[in-house]
């Protein structure tokens, strides 16, 4: 797995840059539409990037707005790069299309905040404490199964030990460390191997502990996702049982990161936080 080779960020960004264009042109989406004989919705999906283009429909779609030129060739580049299959499509038999797309945008991250209030996150878990958490599922899954997500897991904890990691940011509530997952020798090695990666340079844990009270995300964890290329702004991902969803707008990137800098605020530093997971880990 390569950082910055993802095909869902190209999407993204092809979507991102036909908006910016057909805006610029003083186009409405319905005459894009009418001169294309394409459906309103098609021009709507194009652009929020929920589906991939057609290079012959990109070209109608760029005369349309009158780009030629190396800005064409570029396009038409990026829309190539866009339907390319990304190394996370060998595991769709073990993961929902709508985890593959926030697969895809972790793939080419270059920052990741997070706040989780009952789990320790994905990147930084054991195999076992995955396993034990798996079992507990209302759908039982076979042995099989259950392999492959670790595998899976595994294989994407490499943005943050490979050779170019990204910058990762885990708030965890206290619950997450204290609650039992697994055996308490399960515990013992999870816990033990948050207090080794927070040495890692790449790597900032806080606890947000019990005693600091209410506080502005008690009504669910969310991961804020930072990108390397200015075209690309932060994504907001918030997930459920059966789901997920994406939050791009300014308005709401920016509430949420005034919420993690407030969780930031009322946890425990690093230093001291590492030192809750030693004590933590003593007490399992």
């Amino acid at each position: 797995m390569t950082a910055g080779s993802s095909p869902t960020v190209r999407r993204r960004r092809l979507a991102s840059e036909l908006r910016r264009l057909r805006k610029e042109s003083g186009i409405t989406a319905e005459t894009v539409a009418e001169r294309l004989e394409f459906d309103q919705s098609w021009v709507s999906r194009i652009e929020s990037g929920r589906r991939g283009i057609r290079a012959n429909d990109l070209r109608a779609l760029l005369d349309v707005y009158d780009v030629h030129g190396p800005a064409r060739e570029e396009l038409l580049l990026l829309a190539r790069q866009a339907r390319q299959r990304g190394w996370w499509h060998s595991y769709g038999d073990v993961i929902p299309e709508w985890f593959q797309v926030f697969v895809g945008l972790e793939a080419e991250a270059s920052e990741l905040r997070s706040y989780d209030p009952e789990l320790v996150p994905g990147l930084l878990q054991t195999p076992d404490y995955y396993r034990a958490y798996l079992s507990v599922a209302p759908l039982s899954e076979s042995t099989e199964e259950i392999d492959r997500k670790i595998e899976f897991r595994q294989a994407r904890q490499d943005r943050v030990t490979g050779s170019d990691p990204l910058q990762l940011w885990a708030i965890m509530n206290e619950a997450a460390i204290r609650r039992l997952i697994g055996s308490h020798e399960t515990m013992k090695e999870q816990v033990s191997h948050l207090i080794t990666m927070s040495r890692r340079a790449n790597v900032t844990i806080q606890i947000l502990p019990f005693s600091a009270g209410p506080h502005p995300a008690m009504d669910g964890g969310f991961v804020v996702m930072g990108f390397p290329q200015a075209p690309d702004p932060d994504v907001i991902y918030l997930e459920s049982q059966v789901g997920s969803l994406y939050l791009e707008e300014p308005s709401a990137v920016d509430r949420y990161n005034l919420v993690f800098n407030h969780l930031r605020a009322k946890a425990f530093d690093p230093d001291r936080s590492r030192s809750l997971l030693a004590s933590a880990l003593k007490e399992v």
